[in-house]
């Protein structure tokens, strides 16, 4: 089953998680003359036009300029302002790298940094338009909290989280609409991972867009193979939560990881490093963007390529299970 094929009732699906974004942005402000958005001419693709129109006095736009985009929201942080620095994922880790080092991490200015439209969300605009590397680049800086919220409910604690961090906040969202992934799991914490499905066989760590085809694999698995996996959204890559990953390591389970990320650097990376020198040998795998040039298509399409969909992932769990 592909996953623009999904039916409604394997889960409950909501809103984009940037509508969500958008809207949880407008209460605060409501009441919170600090709270600042900063704009990178992307108020429309970062669904900031209502926010402009109720708070115009509570928004900058400086235009297609992302290094100033991050100064300007590290000033305004140093000023006491609660700033959310708004731009696509690819452009805002990749052009403002340097200011994100020096003038927002190094500095202490707790910004907080939105990746829009992340992952492969721009889709057939191709690799240039791809965050394939924010992961990477982010998790080598001092002074940083990354997140990729997996629904809903994730980004709306997200963002409350963040706009009382003391220090500095990457997130990043797609476009696409997603499901409420548990009615159960309603504990949210930077740097705690969620159990949002149980099983003792196998465990699939996924990240942001990528946990909703994770637990559609652990689904089908327990319906076709009586295969019961634990799936977890590691919403925080950074903190990672280690004692979750020690949790769930201890019966010696197989483990995957999925991200809408390159596979060096990210997620699977940090897990397999923590695993490996707490000296665990549990069968490991990661899925990702191969170190490689992607392939151009929808995001939908990206992910059925690489596996990272129900049928791809089902298939990796059943060959580690049974290497």
């Amino acid at each position: 089953m592909e996953l623009d094929k999904i039916e409604e009732k394997d889960l409950k699906m909501g809103k984009a998680n940037q509508d969500v974004f958008s809207e949880i942005m407008q209460e605060l402000a409501a009441t919170d003359r600090n709270i600042i958005a900063v704009t990178s001419d992307s108020r429309g693709s970062g669904k900031l036009v209502p926010f402009g129109k109720n708070y115009p006095k509570q928004i900058v736009e400086v235009g297609i300029a992302e290094q100033n985009l991050v100064g300007v929201a590290a000033g305004l942080a140093s000023a006491g302002k609660k700033t959310f620095a708004v731009s696509p994922a690819c452009f805002l880790t990749a052009r403002s790298f340097e200011q994100i080092k020096n003038d927002v991490c190094y500095s202490d200015n707790p910004v907080t940094l939105v990746g829009i439209s992340a992952g492969v969300s721009y889709g057939a605009l191709g690799t240039t338009h791809h965050s394939l590397h924010d992961y990477a680049a982010l998790r080598a800086v001092n002074n940083i909290i990354i997140v990729a919220p997996a629904d809903n409910f994730e980004t709306e604690q997200a963002v409350r989280l963040a706009a009382e961090s003391k220090i500095p906040v990457y997130m990043r969202y797609g476009k696409k609409a997603m499901p409420f992934l548990s009615q159960e799991n309603k504990t949210f914490e930077f740097g705690k991972g969620r159990i949002v499905r149980e099983g003792e066989d196998i465990a699939i760590i996924a990240t942001g867009e990528t946990v909703y085809p994770a637990w559609l694999a652990a689904k089908k698995l327990e319906d076709e193979h009586s295969i019961k996996a634990t799936v977890v959204s590691m919403h925080t890559i950074k903190p990672l939560d280690t004692d979750l990953l020690d949790q769930l390591a201890a019966n010696g389970r197989p483990i995957v990881t999925v991200e809408e990320h390159m596979v060096n650097g990210g997620l699977g990376e940090a897990c397999a490093s923590y695993l490996m020198q707490k000296g665990m040998h549990n069968k490991f795998k990661i899925i990702g963007i191969p170190d490689e040039y992607t392939v151009t298509g929808s995001q939908i399409e990206i992910f059925n390529h690489y596996g990272i969909s129900e049928e791809g992932l089902k298939n990796t769990a059943l060959n580690l299970l049974n290497q």
